[in-house]
């Protein structure tokens, strides 16, 4: 089974911290979704009759999205492709656009799953964020969502916030808690040069967060939510049982995935097409049945890397007898030395060849991960 991806490259204003493609310029709404339709159709085979276990419209703002529009590219998908009987439908949203109306329309048309941007449950952190939302109107959404019929809820978080110290962040997952959602994602502030917060530290503006805050916070956020019941499945997420993301799951396995919209992404196996993060280009391109993407062919590194640095994220595990297999990388022989010492250090353990990260080694995750990559032969 596959997943399908869908890009709304809309906000209504730019987050300091994000360099997600989006337009806060939504003259071309209407004409944007009728276009992905077309890529829809456009696209159709690239999947090759794989059923969709998944849809997720992301961004940008997919709830800036009227009903109508957002029926128009499910109803394009329907007609394009097979659906499981029970799919995972999900939709991102910001608080401030979910009406009790505006929800039991979304769960009448068949979304059956939220992630709510909360990013936070403080005013003046949301200021700073240059977030649209209240605290008040973050929990009122959760309150209408459940009203609405929704059983299947994801709040977004941000920590290593400067100026957040560790009391105030415990506060925010306490209060995340509190609306015991069936999932919470946890993201460190990340600074990305062309966003507002970039431009600030490039000039002095801002400082970010020390190193050993950040990752204070992170053991702070492993601490609280599994001691709450949630299971920490992967570096950034965390679910009640049985609450998985199935769609960002399937990132993480390597299962195919079609991306719809600017700067869209699709995965087969052997390559990856990234289409143009150019709303105007892109309209342009594909309602001249014109498909405007650019395509990697994938090495056998490249496999190798990215499934040693996917599954060691989750707490499956990296299967080292699965890179032998696949791609004859025999990493346990290679790298005994390495591997041998971050087990003695306690960063990982070894369950019948599959390599696990522990709370510590999670920390390290992305180091780790480095450092058994393959090279290009």
């Amino acid at each position: 089974m596959a997943g399908l991806y869908v890009h709304i490259p809309f906000c209504k204003q730019a987050c300091h911290y994000c360099d997600f493609h989006f337009s806060t310029n939504r003259q071309l709404t209407s004409q944007l979704c009728e276009a992905m339709a077309v890529e829809i159709k456009l696209q159709k085979d690239y999947l090759k009759d794989e059923v969709l276990k998944t849809i997720y419209l992301g961004g940008g703002t997919p709830s800036l999205l009227s009903i109508k529009e957002l029926e128009i590219i499910l109803r394009a998908i329907t007609d394009h492709h097979q659906l499981d009987p029970h799919p995972e439908i999900t939709l991102e949203a910001n608080p401030d656009d979910l009406t009790g109306k505006k929800l039991l329309d979304l769960h009448e048309i068949g979304i059956n799953r939220l992630s709510i941007g909360i990013q936070s449950f403080e005013n003046e952190i949301l200021k700073f964020l240059n977030r649209g939302h209240t605290s008040q109107s973050a929990l009122e959404c959760v309150s209408l969502a459940r009203d609405a019929g929704f059983d299947n809820l994801s709040l977004d978080l941000i920590y290593a916030i400067p100026g957040q110290d560790n009391t105030a962040w415990e506060k925010n997952l306490e209060q995340a808690i509190r609306l015991s959602p069936e999932h919470i994602s946890s993201y460190s502030l990340s600074i990305e040069e062309k966003t507002a917060f970039g431009r600030w530290l490039h000039s002095g503006k801002f400082k970010t967060t020390d190193e050993e805050v950040a990752a204070q916070q992170f053991e702070i956020v492993m601490e609280k939510l599994e001691k709450a019941g949630y299971e920490h499945y992967e570096i950034s997420n965390f679910s009640k049982p049985g609450f998985h993301s199935r769609h960002n799951s399937s990132y993480w396995e390597q299962q195919n995935y079609l991306g719809i919209g600017p700067s869209a992404h699709s995965y087969n196996g052997n390559t990856r097409q990234f289409n143009i993060p150019n709303n105007h280009l892109y309209h342009k391109s594909i309602m001249n049945n014109k498909i405007p993407f650019e395509l990697e062919i994938l090495t056998r590194a490249n496999k190798i890397n990215e499934y040693i640095f996917t599954s060691l994220r989750t707490n499956r595990g990296c299967d080292l007898r699965r890179l032998v297999a696949e791609h004859s990388y025999d990493v346990q022989t290679k790298l005994s030395d390495y591997i041998n010492n971050i087990i003695e250090t306690r960063l990982a353990i070894m369950d019948n060849h599959i390599l696990k990260l522990t709370h510590s080694g999670k920390l390290l995750a992305d180091k780790i991960a480095s450092d058994l990559f393959a090279e290009e032969s």
